[in-house]
């Protein structure tokens, strides 16, 4: 099938914004500008947004273990009714996937979604940060890059050694920045706020301690590592020296870039998140960080919870949200609030997670796979999370005004939404 579509407000992630047709033929983008073929499918964007397929880098699937929460096929409905058309999920399920046999089950379960799925493996055995995974025979069977999620390891000896063969395979390592001991038992971000409403709490520095160990590490083995999130002003800093020298890049999720501690209200459990929410002046860093590029990637953390995990008190709820249908219109209120323009935050959701993983998507350019969202930017609604597509209905922006409606989905030049 050939579609051509006319009028649209082509957001392209290395080249800015512009107004133009773009056409696709088969899998493929196969011109920008120009006429439409003959035979071709019109479609008229109307003047709104066509931009490549969302990336989201970390997303949690309930399968095996816990398809209650999340299964591929709801997980891949969700996704295409927000934009997102690569899911790179995480090995944190039960068991984690941590053996070829697992992941080549996981990857055989994705076949039922409407979107692109790719795995990321455990680096450790039971993601328990002590014996490696088997990281070759992972790579072989389609593992996109090694992570034990939140399970922050304390044997460090047992860390270099997966680093050091993970760089002689040329794997990719994504770290969680975090000081175990300081942040255990941790429900909110040290401060006034923390000690007014009695919760445990985790000073900012566990993060940057965390943070400069794991740089230590990079510059002794020579790793190829990513930063999950990076959610506090004092960690930019040594991020910044480290990415001069060292192959590192970083992450933060959108409800770090969106929302702050205040947001817990009367001990709101949806508010709950993995590191927990900081503060405005923090928030604000991370967005100027993301628009120079200090930060790269922006990714939901997609986490589903039932309501039996979030409904006890706030220190013992499940952290977590979930975010493949909100992450673009929560991503949008960073340009409607004027701290990054539509291509630049792009960048961040689709262009730089799929270079750092070696994907082909994430571009609008002729050759690129034909992944794309059509959005209109500045459509309003109130969210209610009994619409969401996901099993799960734990969204923080339940009853938010937001902005950002899509209107369609295209995976490899089907139509999925």
């Amino acid at each position: 099938m050939t579609l051509h579509f006319t009028n649209a407000l082509l957001i392209d992630p290395e080249g800015g914004e512009h107004l133009s047709s773009l056409t696709i033929e088969g899998e493929t983008i196969t011109a920008i500008g120009g006429d439409a073929p003959a035979g071709a499918t019109l479609i008229d964007a109307g003047g709104h947004c066509l931009a490549p397929g969302i990336v989201d880098w970390g997303v949690k699937i309930g399968e095996p273990g816990e398809r209650h929460r999340e299964s591929f096929r709801s997980a891949g409905l969700a996704a295409a009714a927000g934009g997102v058309t690569t899911i790179i999920a995480r090995p944190d399920t039960k068991p984690a996937i941590d053996t070829p046999e697992t992941l080549e089950f996981v990857t055989r379960r994705a076949a039922e979604s409407v979107v692109r799925i790719r795995h990321m493996a455990a680096l450790t055995k039971g993601r328990e940060g002590q014996e490696m995974t088997e990281i070759g025979f992972l790579l072989d069977a389609g593992a996109i890059a090694f992570t034990d999620v939140f399970h922050v390891s304390t044997q460090t000896k047992a860390l270099a050694r997966a680093m050091t063969y993970a760089r002689s395979l040329g794997a990719l390592i994504v770290g969680h920045p975090q000081e175990p001991g300081l942040s255990a038992g941790a429900a909110a971000t040290h401060g006034k706020f923390a000690s007014l409403y009695g919760l445990p709490s985790v000073s900012p520095m566990a993060e940057k301690i965390g943070l400069d160990r794991d740089l230590g590490l990079i510059e002794m083995t020579g790793a190829r590592y990513h930063f999950d999130q990076i959610t506090v002003a004092a960690s930019l800093p040594a991020l910044e020296r480290a990415k001069k020298t060292l192959d590192v890049t970083a992450g933060v999720s959108i409800h770090h870039l969106t929302l702050n501690e205040y947001d817990v209200g009367d001990y709101r459990t949806f508010f709950k998140m993995t590191p927990p929410l900081r503060s405005e002046d923090d928030r604000m860093a991370m967005i100027e960080a993301v628009a120079e590029g200090v930060i790269d990637v922006i990714a939901s953390f997609h986490t589903p919870a039932d309501e039996e995990s979030k409904r006890l008190p706030y220190e013992e709820a499940a952290s977590g949200a979930v975010g493949l249908q909100t992450l673009l219109p929560a991503a949008l209120r960073l340009v409607h609030g004027g701290h990054m323009s539509l291509s630049q935050l792009w960048r961040a959701l689709s262009l730089n997670p799929a270079q750092r993983l070696g994907l082909p998507q994430g571009r609008l350019k002729v050759g690129a796979p034909a992944d794309l969202v059509l959005f209109d930017p500045h459509a309003p609604f109130v969210l209610d999370r009994f619409k969401l597509a996901s099993k799960s209905k734990n969204t923080p922006f339940d009853g938010a005004r937001m902005e950002g409606k899509v209107l369609g989905t295209w995976v490899a030049g089907q139509k999925v939404h």
